[in-house]
């Protein structure tokens, strides 16, 4: 039977790549890539030499009826990203979902690993057994009612942001009046974790601090203490 793996691969730190990533790449037919020069570079740091196919968000119905293709003829195939999970805010789900659709008997298979969302949940210090994900921001049309829509969100908030934007919206995050804490650069040599209100962290982020990749945690709304009932 032939298999889909979907395969993490480290978002910063080479040494995050686990031992059975490294053996399902070295032993798959065929590995899907966002950027196969960035995952040429990761392979070669393993010394992993295997064929690369280009897949990402702008790949049309063709590629993906090409890797149908390959499966059918009982390849094992390889999925892979830049940096993290594939299929967690990338295309990778779509073409999963095309494959089970016209392939149902495929196995699909996670070799889990990094994931940037994860991993600042885990050093938030937020409550974390509910928690909603949202993703990239959008860049305009519908980005006001993107942070409008978390002040009804109860619970702790996950969301990326790229550096050109973070300024910005750590300023619509203000309004809510909840804990935050913004990582920077996870993984990698200058990692940063910011904690407090936003007004705190605009005041950090300067200069340097604005380069990179960041993940923001919202904390959850701060419960309302009830009145003190009058005791006669």
């Amino acid at each position: 039977m032939q298999t889909l793996y979907i395969v993490a691969t480290p978002i910063g730190n080479l040494a995050d790549m686990s031992l059975r990533a490294i053996t399902v790449l070295s032993n798959t037919d065929l590995i899907l890539a966002e950027d196969t020069r960035v995952t040429r570079t990761l392979l070669e740091h393993y010394n992993v030499k295997k064929e690369l196919l280009s897949y990402h968000q702008h790949s049309g119905r063709g590629m993906i009826e090409k890797v149908i293709r390959l499966l059918k003829e009982g390849k094992d195939i390889a999925l892979v990203s830049d940096a993290g999970t594939p299929g967690i805010n990338d295309p990778g789900n779509f073409l999963i979902q095309e494959i089970i659709k016209e392939l149902p008997e495929t196995k699909v298979v996670a070799i889990p690993g990094a994931n940037a969302a994860v991993s600042a949940l885990s050093i938030s210090g937020f409550p974390t057994d509910k928690f909603t994900f949202l993703g990239f921001p959008p860049h305009k049309k519908g980005r006001q009612t993107f942070f409008k829509n978390i002040e009804a969100i109860a619970h702790t908030v996950v969301l990326y942001e790229s550096k050109h934007r973070i300024t910005k919206a750590l300023q619509q995050l203000a309004p809510l009046a909840r804990p935050l804490v913004v990582c920077r650069e996870l993984t990698k040599q200058f990692e940063s974790t910011y904690r407090g209100m936003a007004e705190e962290i605009l005041m950090e982020l300067t200069g340097n601090h604005l380069l990179g990749e960041f993940v923001v945690v919202v904390g959850p709304k701060p419960r309302k203490s009830k009145p003190e009932s009058d005791e006669e």
